[in-house]
């Protein structure tokens, strides 16, 4: 079951040969956790979605409010075989001709669901192992904040990453440092300095990384700083762990003959459930 532009079918309709998110990559998408029919972190994700829609010069519908936009999420959720949680993507794209200049920047959307089985956030592998992917890089630029559907060096990074037997792999940007790992963002400890990777880098504009950030900036006895990583930086740290809204938090555990420790990652994982919970 799909929700295609407000209405709940078996498969969607969308036309590949008009469709500019297949033909040219002209879409934006959120990948939302819904937990107890609830839309968790609604609102950044609804904000970061019209913000990228106004980068991407799209229009947006005058009804595409906050309220619609997670009406359209619980509506196909609804209709699906009951579960406690979710994953959802919600995908924008323009649906009309034109080769790279589009006819019209008017858009369509089509909402997909599956059941998740992990309801509250848990460390998803106690064992975790990465390596640094050195085929492409990302561009210290605007569009490579966005979730648009441009994801080859990802798909390519995790090709590599599973034919080498890693759990996942760092991306550089085109300045060599360190900006997030294939599908989440990076979160580095030393002592009690937490650094993440600023958006400027080129990082994606993770909604779980801005939940993480407001956890970390109430901790008196923790630092935070946005700044820059240099793969260097990473063998000196205490910790490193990766964050996203599917997976929460998950600690890397190994870095080439680095290992390290996870006490910090489990602590800042409760702290994040607890939120949730409050919320």
């Amino acid at each position: 079951m799909v929700n295609y532009n407000g209405n709940i079918q078996q498969n969607s309709t969308v036309l590949i040969d008009s469709n500019r998110g297949f033909l040219f990559g002209d879409a934006l998408f959120e990948t939302i956790k819904v937990l107890d029919n609830k839309v968790l972190f609604l609102e950044d994700h609804y904000f970061r979605l019209m913000a990228s829609m106004r980068i991407c010069r799209m229009e947006i519908p005058m009804n595409f409010t906050m309220e619609f936009f997670e009406e359209q999420i619980l509506c196909l959720i609804n209709s699906l075989p009951k579960s406690n949680s979710f994953r959802v993507r919600f995908s924008v794209f323009r649906n009309t001709d034109g080769f790279y200049t589009p006819i019209s920047n008017e858009i369509e959307f089509i909402v997909m669901a599956i059941p998740f089985e992990n309801s509250v956030y848990t460390i998803e592998k106690s064992n975790y192992e990465v390596e640094l992917y050195k085929d492409f890089f990302i561009p210290k630029q605007l569009l490579s904040t966005l979730k648009t559907n441009n994801k080859m060096l990802q798909i390519a990074g995790s090709i590599f990453a599973k034919e080498n037997g890693y759990d996942n792999c760092l991306v550089l940007n085109d300045e060599k440092n360190v900006v997030e790992a294939l599908q989440s963002n990076l979160f580095m400890k030393s002592g009690n300095v937490v650094v993440t990777p600023p958006i400027a880098d080129g990082c994606l504009n993770g909604i779980m990384r801005k939940q993480i950030i407001d956890i970390l900036k109430k901790m008196e006895a923790i630092e935070l700083k946005e700044v820059s990583i240099s793969p260097f930086d990473l063998q000196k740290a205490d910790e490193l762990f990766l964050t996203n809204v599917i997976l929460g938090i998950q600690p890397i555990t190994k870095y080439r003959k680095k290992e390290f420790t996870s006490e910090f990652s489990k602590d800042l994982l409760v702290k994040l459930n607890t939120k949730i919970r409050l919320n």
